[in-house]
């Protein structure tokens, strides 16, 4: 049967029932302990590639029949990316599998806390060549403190007991390891200066996180802004977002509400918060300004 070629385009929204953390960008980063059942991953990848070379196709041509990349194809077969049940769907029928890598996907061992419509996001974070993001209610959880992120999680309603917040602290600071990489991704943060002006977690906490990003506002191809109370005009009123650049080039956005969560693949809704995210830096401090504010709330301590 001849198959066109089709994107692998995804919205990926909360489930009902289900729920993200408090504390912003955003709350369901803080979830991820541990990674899928390494074993499960490469035993569906292995079919995957099992089923993909009885078709008769590369890894490459699959990639281009779903407008994902090579690069994606062989991180599934692999087993270093997950295989979401949408595309698992579609492959299951252009290869012909009767349904194999659905139910294989169905069926694998749950090791960790992180939901299927998160790890996405958390995969294309982690090899992002570029992250931009703009936050007004706390600071974005890559420049987050051990303290300050546990004070956001102690922060959430219904609260939670402390074992778990100290699941949720490690694996937010885990993230920031994509810093001390040898290629770390180009970055720039956008923050509304009350975020900076909020004392979570108490005094010490506060200080100790002005100094931390006071410090990673130095570092080679991190770009700290704030946006200043008082302004006349603000790009970005429906609230913050993150955008990330692909190896492939691909341009994705992420936005959360307190009740939903969307990973957005359409160019033109992407555009969209592009845009949003140009003039907020136009309307934002520029990085020395940012740097001086930062020295004169750390002075007034």
């Amino acid at each position: 049967m001849e198959q066109s070629a089709r994107p692998y385009g995804w919205t990926v929204r909360l489930r009902d029932g289900e729920r993200t953390d408090a504390g912003g960008e955003f709350g369901l980063m803080g979830n991820t302990t541990t990674r899928r059942n390494a074993s499960a991953m490469k035993m569906v990848g292995a079919l995957l590639a099992l089923y993909r070379q009885a078709a008769g196709h590369t890894q490459r041509s699959l990639g281009e029949r779903f407008v994902i990349g090579e690069q994606q194809i062989a991180s599934i077969e692999q087993g270093r990316r997950p295989l979401k049940p949408d595309l698992a769907e579609q492959l299951d029928d252009l290869l012909d599998t009767k349904g194999a890598l659905s139910v294989a996907l169905s069926r694998m061992p749950e090791v960790d806390l992180v939901p299927l419509w998160a790890e996405e996001y958390l995969d294309r974070e982690r090899e992002a060549l570029v992250i931009s993001s703009y936050e007004n209610q706390v600071l974005p959880g890559l420049l987050q403190t051990e303290a300050y992120a546990r004070a956001v999680f102690r922060s959430r309603i219904p609260v939670i007991d402390e074992n778990e917040i100290e699941a949720h602290v490690a694996a937010r600071t885990a993230r920031q390891t994509i810093f001390r990489g040898k290629e770390p991704p180009i970055t720039c943060f956008v923050i509304w200066e009350a975020v900076l002006r909020d004392r979570l977690g108490g005094n010490e906490v506060y200080v100790e996180q002005l100094q931390s990003l006071r410090q990673l506002s130095e570092l080679p191809g991190l770009t700290v802004q704030v946006l200043p109370l008082g302004r006349t005009a603000h790009a970005a009123l429906d609230g913050p977002f993150v955008l990330l650049e692909t190896p492939e080039h691909q341009r994705l956005a992420y936005t959360e509400t307190q009740r939903g969560s969307q990973l957005i693949a359409d160019p033109g809704e992407v555009a969209i918060l592009t845009q949003r995210c140009a003039m907020l830096r136009s309307q934002a401090l520029n990085p020395e300004d940012t740097r001086d504010l930062l020295d004169r709330l750390l002075g007034d301590q």
